[in-house]
C-alpha cells in the first residue's frame, strides 16, 4: 500500500496520534505525516503512506494555508488559548487598524520559534527546557508570509484571518507578532489548515471515514503530476536504479522517471556540479 492519504485532523488529538490510528486501519507502520498540527488545530494533516514515505520531506516543503482566530488583550506562555494565562489587559482594535497591520506582515520575516514546541537547542527541545523551568534564548527562523487577509471582526478584541505561509511558519508565532504590531498581547484561540500544497480541505477525509474504509490513497504518479514525466526503456531504468547520473535533455530542474509500466522510478534534479547532468534526488 503506497500512496498519500489526505486527512482531516479533529481538535484535540495530537498528529502523532491521527498517524498511529490510520497505521492501525492500514495495517502499516510506515507511515509518516508532513507537518504537524498543534492538538488544538484541526483541519489538512497528509499522511505519506509505504514508498510515498520517500516523499515526506518535498511535501513538507510545500506552503500552508490556516484560517486563524486572534484574541487580543491575553498572553499565555504557549501563545495560544490552551496555556497559562501570564497576562491580561484591555484593548480593542477598528476593522481598519486590523487590515492595516495585515497588510504590513506580508513579506519574508524572522520569526520567533515559540517556547512550547519541538524546536532542539543545544540537543534538547525546546518544550523540554520550558517544562523544566530553564531558561533558553529562542531561536529565530526566516518565514515568508505569501497571503494575509482578515476574515471577520467577532467583537473589539477578537478577529480571524486566512493566510499563506512558508514551511516552518508558527501560526502561534505570527499572531504574537500581529498583536505586538497592533500595540498589544494576543492569543491564537482557533486555527484550522485549509490547505497545503495541492491538497485541499475537501480532499480530506475524517477518521470516520477512514476507518470505514471510505478513502483513496493518491498514487504516486498522482502526486508528482506536476512534475515532466519521461517514460524510459529497460536500459535506462537499470541506470537510474543504480542511481547513475543521467544527460539532461530538458529545462525542468527536477524529472520524475517512471518505466514502461508507467510506475515511478525516481526523481532526478539538475547536479550541482556539472549542470549538463542529472542526479537521483527520490529513489522510489
Amino acid at each position: 500500500m503506497d500512496g498519500v492519504l489526505v486527512v482531516y485532523k479533529p481538535s484535540g488529538m495530537t498528529s502523532r496520534d491521527v498517524v498511529n490510528q490510520v497505521g492501525k486501519v492500514l495495517h502499516t507502520k510506515k507511515i509518516g505525516h508532513t507537518g504537524t498540527l498543534d492538538p488544538m488545530a484541526s483541519g489538512v494533516l497528509v499522511l505519506c503512506v509505504g514508498k510515498a514515505t520517500k516523499l515526506v520531506e518535498l511535501l513538507t516543503a510545500t506552503e500552508k494555508e490556516y484560517v486563524a482566530q486572534v484574541t487580543l488583550g491575553m498572553k499565555t506562555d504557549t501563545l495560544d488559548i490552551t496555556g497559562t494565562v501570564l497576562e491580561k489587559e484591555d484593548f480593542s482594535v477598528t476593522e481598519l487598524q486590523v487590515k492595516n497591520v495585515l497588510s504590513s506582515m506580508i513579506g519574508t520575516y524572522e520569526q520567533e520559534v515559540p517556547l512550547y514546541s519541538a524546536i532542539h537547542v543545544n540537543g534538547k527541545k525546546l518544550y523540554e527546557y520550558a517544562r523544566n523551568g530553564e531558561e533558553v534564548e529562542l531561536p529565530k527562523k526566516e518565514v515568508t508570509i505569501s497571503k494575509l487577509d482578515l476574515i471577520e471582526m467577532n467583537g473589539k478584541d477578537l478577529f480571524s484571518f486566512c493566510t499563506t505561509v512558508s514551511k516552518g511558519t508558527y501560526i502561534r508565532s505570527l499572531v504574537r507578532d500581529i498583536a505586538f504590531r497592533l500595540g498589544t498581547i494576543g492569543v491564537m484561540s482557533k486555527l484550522e489548515r485549509t490547505k497545503q500544497g495541492n491538497f485541499l480541505l475537501s480532499d480530506a477525509y475524517t477518521l470516520e471515514q477512514i476507518e470505514n474504509g471510505d478513502f483513496v490513497l493518491l498514487s504516486l504518479l498522482e502526486v508528482l503530476k506536476d512534475y515532466r514525466t519521461i517514460v524510459v526503456d529497460k536500459e535506462l531504468e537499470r541506470k537510474i536504479k543504480y542511481g547513475q547520473l543521467l544527460k539532461r535533455e530538458f529545462l525542468d530542474s527536477v524529472i520524475l522517471f517512471v518505466n514502461e509500466d508507467r510506475v515511478p522510478l525516481a526523481l532526478y534534479q539538475v547536479y550541482e556540479k556539472d549542470k549538463e547532468y542529472l542526479k537521483p534526488w527520490k529513489m522510489l
